[in-house]
């Protein structure tokens, strides 16, 4: 009972926290160069690690629906539903899931060692806030990095299932291509996308915040750190059931899809 109660204190402190940061973005926003500065250097941090895994999550969609497909003799559908399971479910959760450990795990650990060495207090002691110099450019920075990652994750999983099906399953680009646009819709790609972006604001929401939040020296910062790799994934799960919930249900209610 008191890893429940826990639990949902936890959550609870993290949603003001995220409170707090909207506060501070419409009373004391960052300037435009801080935010650019942490996009680009998360972006080029973790660009070539998210296009390599989104390669090979196209790649293994690939192999799995050929083995499966090919007994029916429907190599024809292979790129239309490779590219729709990886759009709508899995490249979007595992991608998110390698982002959470290089881009999450990294703030976290950048965020607990400032903490327990006192610099987020000496920049409060200079009569600035800690929200606005330090951690509101890092949330915004990750948010459209993060996006933009995922964007670029789900582009080379596409290349990664026609390379692979060219080289694994023997059909040819155009015939990969073919089924695409019938069966990957624009409803499903914006379904995709949609949860791109909330797995940013997950991502984004607990990294600062149990980095900000460590205490206990340099033991807490590896704490932390475990921590926000634990509870990032787990939310990016329950994120990713709630889009698919709400985001099909609105699809069979409003779009007939």
């Amino acid at each position: 009972m008191k890893a429940l109660y826990d639990i949902i204190d936890d959550i609870g402190r993290c949603l003001l926290f995220v409170r707090q940061i909207f506060h501070t973005a419409v009373r004391q926003p960052c300037t435009y160069s801080e935010i650019n500065s942490q996009i680009w250097y998360v972006t080029v941090q973790s660009l070539p690690t998210t296009a390599l895994a989104g390669f090979f999550v196209g790649a293994i969609m690939t192999i799995q629906f050929t083995m499966q497909i090919s007994q029916f003799g429907a190599l024809g559908y292979l790129g239309g539903l490779s590219t729709s399971a990886t759009v709508r479910e899995v490249g979007p959760l595992l991608i998110a899931f390698m982002l959470s450990g290089k881009v999450g795990a990294f703030t976290s650990a950048e965020l607990g060692t400032m903490k327990v060495t006192e610099q987020i207090d000496a920049i409060r002691c200079l009569g600035a806030n800690p929200f606005t110099e330090i951690i509101l450019p890092r949330f915004i920075g990750i948010i459209v990095s993060s996006f933009f990652l995922l964007a670029v994750g789900l582009l080379m999983s596409i290349f990664g299932g026609l390379l692979l099906g060219m080289f694994f399953s023997g059909i040819n680009p155009e015939e990969y291509l073919r089924h695409v646009p019938t069966i990957v819709t624009p409803a499903s790609l914006a379904l995709g996308l949609f949860k791109c972006l909330v797995f940013a604001i997950v991502l984004a929401s607990v990294c600062t915040y149990k980095g900000y939040n460590t205490t206990g020296g340099a033991r807490g910062v590896g704490r932390a750190v475990v921590s926000t790799a634990v509870v990032t994934m787990v939310g990016i799960v329950v994120a990713d059931w709630l889009t698919s919930l709400i985001g099909d249900t609105i699809l069979m209610l409003f779009l007939g899809v």
